[in-house]
């Protein structure tokens, strides 16, 4: 990536990928960035995660796919994307340009799915690492499985790092009795970092009609109302594993963010309210790198995970 003015506090997440901010913008809400530029620097921001990217492109679920809930909103999008050639065709030049740090999050529908999307991206210049999406919750029998799993999850994470030496960040579900095993195992398998939290299982109904508000009937919770959730997994996986995590569900503000980073975060992913306000990423990043320069303040290692419980 081309080097910028920007001195927001630089991140290190490992294995080639420096962030020049804490602020990612989290998958499915961003698309490919292209639309997202005309409204917002993204060269202030420390990267952007693409939409889940698969090896044939995907129509998703039918709609009605997205529906409004207090504090948040219901998806069941169902990993709609333009497939692995297209993706390299059309939209990683576009990509390129941008100057920001480029994650591309992956989906699949098996383990070779995974690996054939990987092998054919490792060739493709401009890249700097790739979220691994075992967690999306509205897609039957597809990625989910593997990420409820510790066993299927050190599986595919080995598989993967045999074969790319980009950084591999996994996304990790909240859908599961104990996130941190997933993480552990994750972990042991070789990954970078990990991503969390993916959506939680939710329902949106109309009464009146007597029906789901989803073709789906269930979907993907996000929003602000996640964001408690989101802070108790960040926290119990920070205490887990030795890698860096990033965080994400709910963050809607500076606060929101920094309550993140101080939970354990080594960086956070803004999702949903892209939808709301598509500059916040920007925004949040330079309340960040203010928040970080100002004379006596702690450095982002020293206030990572510095949350005081006893």
């Amino acid at each position: 990536m081309k080097n910028s003015s920007t001195q927001a506090p630089a991140i290190n997440l490992g294995r080639g990928l420096t962030l020049k901010s804490p602020v990612l913008l989290a998958s499915g809400t961003v698309s490919y960035g292209e639309e997202l530029s005309r409204l917002t620097d993204l060269s202030a921001i420390g990267g952007l995660v693409t939409k889940a990217i698969s090896l044939e492109p995907r129509t998703g679920n039918p709609p009605q796919r997205i529906a409004e809930t207090p504090c948040g909103m219901v998806n069941a999008i169902g990993l709609a994307n333009v497939g692995i050639e297209r993706f390299i065709a059309d939209k990683v030049p576009f990509l390129r340009t941008l100057d920001t740090s480029i994650i591309v999050n992956i989906a699949g529908r098996s383990i070779d799915d995974y690996l054939e999307v990987v092998s054919r991206l490792d060739a493709v210049p401009g890249l700097d690492a790739y979220e691994i999406n075992l967690s999306c919750p509205n897609v039957k029998g597809e990625c989910m499985i593997m990420g409820v799993s510790p066993d299927a999850t050190r599986e595919i994470v080995t598989e993967l790092r045999a074969i790319t030496s980009r950084h591999l960040m996994i996304k990790l579900t909240p859908n599961v009795t104990s996130i941190s095993s997933i993480a552990l195992a994750a972990e042991a398998a070789g990954a970078d970092s990990l991503s969390l939290i993916n959506t939680v299982v939710g329902m949106a109904v109309d009464w009146k009609k007597r029906r789901p508000l989803l073709t789906n009937v269930t979907g993907g919770l996000s929003g602000p109302a996640i964001k408690p959730i989101a802070l108790a997994k960040v926290w119990e996986v920070y205490n887990a594993v030795s890698i860096p995590v990033v965080g994400m569900g709910g963050i809607a503000s500076f606060d929101d963010a920094m309550e993140f980073l101080v939970t354990g975060a080594s960086a956070i992913q803004i999702g949903t309210m892209n939808f709301v306000q598509p500059d916040i990423g920007e925004k949040v990043a330079a309340a960040i790198e203010k928040f970080f320069s100002t004379p006596g303040a702690p450095t982002p290692q020293e206030f990572k995970g510095s949350l005081v419980t006893g």
